[in-house]
């Protein structure tokens, strides 16, 4: 093997493993995302339930759906 292609292979390899550093941050930097969306999806849903309650307690006789015959 020449010295040139041994100096070209580790070349490469250097630039691979800056690349895999760098997409490894973009990585763990969208899986924090990815947590705190959920964290917030979550928060709305308990929301969204609380408010359902409040409604449903608040339903008077008028909006009761009649029997059908």
């Amino acid at each position: 093997m020449s010295e040139q292609r041994l100096v070209d292979i580790e070349t490469k390899l250097a630039y691979q493993e800056d690349l895999l550093l760098a997409l490894n941050g973009i990585v763990a930097s969208q899986q924090q995302q990815i947590d705190q969306l959920e964290q917030v999806c979550r928060s709305l849903i308990g929301h969204l339930q609380d408010m359902n309650e409040l409604v449903k307690d608040r339903r008077g006789p008028e909006d009761e759906v009649p029997p059908h015959y």
